[in-house]
C-alpha cells in the first residue's frame, strides 16, 4: 500500500480521533460589551475605523455606558464591531448579525448592518482590490482581504460601507509589506497572501509566524504536501473541537493539502499584518515538520522525518497534553 503523505500533524484512525486544539477565538458566548460597544440613540453619520491592533483578541474589550438624559449636548459614543484576526467571511458575516441583533434587543439602535448583505458582498470578487491579482487568478470571494480590525460604525453606516472600509485597510497594510522573498521562489502576491492566511490558523504564539512560515515555503520548494489540516477544516467545514475522521483526510476536496500539492486555492482566513508580514518575510532555517506540542499553543520543529516520529511518540506531544486545548 502506498504512504500517505506525512502531515504536520499525526494521522489518527476513526476509532482515535486527532485531538487538535479548537482555534484561538472569540467565541460568540462572549459579554455584549466584548462584541459591540453601543452608544444609547447614535445618530453620526458614516463609518470611523479603528485600524490599530494588538495581535490579542483582547483589544475586542469594549466599555459600554448609558448617556444620561440631561447631558444631550455631548459626544455620543459610536458602535463598534470587532472582528479577530483569523476570522473567515463567513464568520464575519454571522458577527455583524450578531452585532445588529445586539443593537436591536438590548440598545433599541436598529443598524443598516446587515449579516446577509455582508455575505452577498464577500461573493463579489469584483471588489477585490485593483492590481492585485495576477492574469488567471479568480478567488469565488473576498477571504483574505476583509482586514480583521475593531471598526465604529453609525446607526446609518451600510454594509457596503464596513465592507469597503475593511479592503480599504487591507491595501493600507499591504503596502507595507516586501514581497522580494515570495517573488523570487515564484509566488503571486495573492499565493503571499494564502501563505499568511494559513500562518494565521497555525499559530498561536507570535515568535513562531515567521519559522512556520518557512516550513511552508521549504515544503514548497521540495514539492511536498503541505500537510496543514486548517485547511482541510476550512475546505470541509469542520469545526474546531470537531476531530477530523479518517474519512476526510483522503478526500480530494482542493483544499486537502494532505493529499494535494501546492497551496489551496484561496486563503482559508483573513489575516492580520503580523501574518501578513511573516508570510513575505520568513525566518532562515530547514524544518520541514513541526507538530503541538502538550502545551496545546507552542509547536517542536523539525528537519528529518525522525526526528519528527520521536516527538510525537515522546512524553512533550500534543498527544500527551488534555484531551482539549482552550
Amino acid at each position: 500500500m502506498e504512504k500517505r503523505p506525512r502531515r504536520l500533524a499525526v494521522p489518527l484512525d476513526e476509532e482515535d480521533p486527532e485531538r487538535l486544539p479548537p482555534r484561538r477565538r472569540s467565541s460568540f458566548a462572549l459579554p455584549l460589551a466584548v462584541l459591540v460597544g453601543l452608544g444609547v440613540g447614535a445618530v453620526a453619520i458614516g463609518l470611523l475605523v479603528s485600524a490599530a491592533r494588538n495581535g490579542d483578541d483582547s483589544a475586542a474589550d469594549v466599555a459600554v455606558e448609558s448617556t444620561p438624559a440631561n447631558t444631550i449636548e455631548e459626544p455620543v459614543e459610536p458602535l463598534k464591531i470587532v472582528f479577530p484576526e483569523g476570522f473567515t467571511w463567513r464568520e464575519m458575516s454571522e458577527r455583524v448579525e450578531a452585532v445588529r441583533e445586539i443593537a436591536i434587543e438590548e440598545r433599541q439602535v436598529t443598524p443598516m448592518l446587515s449579516g446577509e448583505e455582508f455575505i452577498e458582498l464577500a461573493k463579489k470578487e469584483a471588489l477585490i482590490p485593483q492590481g492585485f491579482l495576477e492574469k488567471g487568478e479568480q478567488p469565488k470571494h473576498l477571504e483574505g482581504f476583509l482586514f480583521p480590525a475593531t471598526y465604529d460604525f453609525a446607526e446609518q453606516t451600510t454594509t457596503t460601507e464596513l465592507v469597503r472600509q475593511q479592503l480599504e485597510q487591507f491595501e493600507l497594510a499591504w503596502k507595507e509589506l516586501s514581497l522580494t522573498f515570495p517573488e523570487e521562489r515564484g509566488l503571486t502576491p495573492y499565493e503571499a497572501l494564502i501563505v499568511a492566511s494559513m500562518i494565521e490558523e497555525e499559530v498561536a504564539e507570535p515568535k513562531e509566524r515567521k519559522v512556520v512560515s518557512r516550513v511552508i515555503y521549504n515544503r514548497l520548494q521540495k514539492g511536498m504536501p503541505l500537510g496543514i489540516d486548517s485547511t482541510l477544516r476550512y475546505g470541509l467545514r469542520i469545526p474546531a473541537d470537531e476531530a477530523i475522521r479518517q474519512s476526510q483526510l483522503g478526500s480530494d476536496n482542493p483544499y486537502n493539502t494532505r493529499k494535494l500539492v501546492g497551496l489551496p486555492p484561496t486563503p482559508i482566513s483573513n489575516p492580520g499584518l503580523a501574518s501578513m508580514q511573516a508570510a513575505v518575510r520568513p525566518a532562515n532555517n530547514d524544518f520541514l515538520y513541526y507538530a503541538r506540542k502538550k502545551d496545546c499553543k507552542t509547536h517542536f520543529f523539525a528537519k528529518t522525518q525522525e526526528e519528527f516520529d520521536a516527538f510525537v511518540a515522546g512524553p512533550n506531544s500534543f498527544l500527551r497534553g488534555p484531551d482539549k486545548c482552550g
